[in-house]
């Protein structure tokens, strides 16, 4: 056995362990990880161009304006395919997707896993319910709660508009090729670790920036 390597691999465990903060504590993380830093260390870098930079236009406001303009994209793609649909909205037939894919649920859960306040995914809920196309009873194992189920109804008009809704969906990712696509959902999805447990907290917005700034990004400012 190859103790020398051994004693490489537990010390970079290590150093993970210690320095994470951006990343899932498991091999996936880790992987991620490694990459990361093989890519600083290497300083692979191919850093573009954008509006803006000659005159001090920081990458963080890119970004920014980039995910706007990428979500606000992606909604008229949305609108199209719900054209001449039974569908209001398109957080509507996302809530189904999601219960098609990931079966039943309590109404909480689902308003999170699509990063909603309470009021707003309630109110969609709500809509669901009226239409008939998707049912609620209590948990059994919390009284309190209560768990959604998609109905028949609810799978037959959801198939009805999924054509369409593929389409948008391969629209969105416009012309990226298959790597750049892996690339942009690790990204994507590292952010997304950050971001949603901050999320999930529910603080108050007068301490919001302030708070996160200390205790997430403290090393970076």
């Amino acid at each position: 056995m190859n103790y020398i390597l051994l004693r490489d691999i537990i010390n970079l465990v290590e150093k993970f362990e210690m320095e994470n903060k951006n990343y899932t504590a498991d091999i996936s993380g880790f992987k991620h990880w490694i990459y990361d830093e093989i890519r600083v260390q290497e300083n692979v870098i191919d850093e573009p161009d954008w509006e803006g930079k000659e005159n001090g236009r920081s990458p963080e406001s890119v970004i920014n304006t980039l995910i706007v303009h990428m979500n606000r994209y992606a909604k008229t793609y949305s609108k199209s395919a719900m054209h001449n649909s039974e569908f209001s909205t398109q957080e509507e037939f996302i809530y189904l997707i999601n219960l098609q894919a990931f079966g039943s649920m309590t109404k909480m859960e689902l308003i999170k896993k699509n990063i909603q306040d309470k009021p707003t995914g309630m109110q969609i809920i709500n809509r669901l319910i009226a239409q008939g196309w998707i049912v609620q009873k209590k948990s059994e194992t919390d009284k309190r709660s209560k768990i959604i189920n998609i109905t028949a109804s609810g799978i037959k008009v959801l198939e009805k508009q999924m054509d369409k809704i593929r389409q948008a969906t391969s629209i969105v990712t416009g012309n990226l090729n298959h790597l750049e696509k892996m690339e942009l959902i690790r990204l994507l999805d590292k952010l997304d670790h950050f971001h949603k447990p901050i999320f999930l907290r529910n603080i108050e917005n007068p301490e919001l920036l302030d708070s996160v700034t200390r205790e997430y990004l403290s090393d970076k400012m």
